[in-house]
């Protein structure tokens, strides 16, 4: 039987908790059905095609985005554009490649459809025609995405997500019950949870630097804001308290960091594992967003204790103590990352049942077993 993926961001290389979801269903895909996939690429980056594994694609298609500028103005611009007409953010950057997607679809027969993304949802009923099942892997809850950011963001920029919040609520009711499956990251309606999974790996037993870290990609406005808020609220009390500590970032595009004291940043890099594994504490300071953290099952899979805040830990089975710190206010922060500096036999405990919280849910093979439940 054949299998159809439309993954609007690449999977491989295998850099953030999009790219990971895709990956992991395409490589299950690939061991049951032979697939063929549709990728979109941006403007000057490489064709997406040429990171794959070997012999994961049967067939494919690239599709080419038009240019836009990424400047604050244009951005702007855009938003405004897109708040006048009701089109939540990236719906209008994968649309109006129907004869393009239509074209591919029809030349063959497909038992099974992914697509990736609401963003791609539009294109069911133009595939409808040659899929057994339709399927749409939701990476967040678009309307629950953009109603968390208005509840965090100033005015005008709250306004915008509220406007963002409806536009993306009325898409979901017109357009997830034309899917056979949807699956989410976290409970939502009538989705299947399918929880965000990273591949196993054995992170060793690396020493350990005096050093927190968070991984992220620094795009993401949650991460940027989680940054403002520790580097503001929590990190200037934190260092003078450790002063033999530092902080990294771990991820592509890091905001600036000149003025916050012996903060690092990576930038991008192929692989975040060894600054994860190597450092003592990693940190999830996340205000608003959506889904589950993959940056959590990369610090449990790399045995370092975590510590997060309650919408940071958001959908995981993990329990305050046992398998992380939760605090949400400054001072709460700060008190959980020292108790983990103080306590070795805690720092010990966190990490290993952390690990173990890991394999049990979080690995690819967890996931594809949801899969099979399903009779995907």
């Amino acid at each position: 039987m054949r299998a159809l993926i439309i993954c609007p961001e690449a999977p491989y290389p295998l850099r953030g908790g999009g790219s990971m979801r895709t990956a992991a269903m395409l490589g299950y895909l690939a061991r049951r059905y032979e697939t063929d996939a549709i990728f979109f690429r941006e403007p000057d980056m490489p064709d997406p095609r040429g990171a794959l594994p070997s012999g994961l694609v049967a067939d494919s298609m690239l599709i080419e985005l038009p240019r836009h500028s990424k400047s604050p103005l244009a951005r702007i611009s855009r938003n405004a554009i897109r708040a006048a007409r009701q089109v939540p953010p990236l719906e209008d950057r994968f649309s109006g490649f129907e004869c393009e997607i239509g074209a591919f679809a029809s030349r063959r027969q497909y038992g099974l459809c992914m697509l990736e993304h609401f963003w791609t949802a539009s294109y069911a009923d133009i595939l409808r025609p040659n899929v057994g099942r339709l399927m749409l892997n939701l990476h967040n809850v678009e309307s629950e995405l953009h109603q968390r950011w208005s509840q965090t963001a100033h005015w005008p920029v709250s306004a915008l997500h509220r406007r963002f919040a409806r536009a993306a609520a009325e898409m979901e009711r017109e357009l997830l019950p034309k899917f056979d499956i949807v699956l989410a990251p976290a409970p939502a309606g009538n989705a299947h949870v399918y929880p965000n999974t990273i591949p196993r790996r054995d992170p060793g037993n690396p020493a350990k630097q005096h050093r927190l870290v968070f991984s992220a990609n620094f795009d993401y406005q949650p991460n940027r804001e989680g940054v403002e808020w520790f580097a503001c609220n929590v990190w200037p009390r934190l260092s003078d308290r450790y002063p033999g500590s530092s902080w990294l970032l771990a991820g592509r595009n890091p905001p600036p960091i000149d003025k916050i004291p012996r903060a690092e940043a990576t930038g991008e890099v192929d692989d975040t594992l060894p600054s994860i594994a190597t450092s003592q504490v990693a940190i999830v300071p996340i205000l608003s967003g959506s889904g589950t953290r993959v940056k959590i099952l990369e610090a449990w899979m790399a045995a370092v204790p975590i510590v997060s805040t309650t919408l940071g830990a958001e959908g995981l089975p993990a329990r305050d103590g046992e398998h992380l710190l939760i605090a949400d206010d400054p001072a709460g922060f700060e008190r959980a990352i020292a108790a983990i500096l103080d306590d070795s036999t805690l720092a010990s405990h966190l990490a290993s049942q952390g690990r173990r919280m890991f394999l049990e849910y979080f690995t690819w093979e967890a996931g594809w077993k949801i899969l099979e439940s399903l009779g995907v």
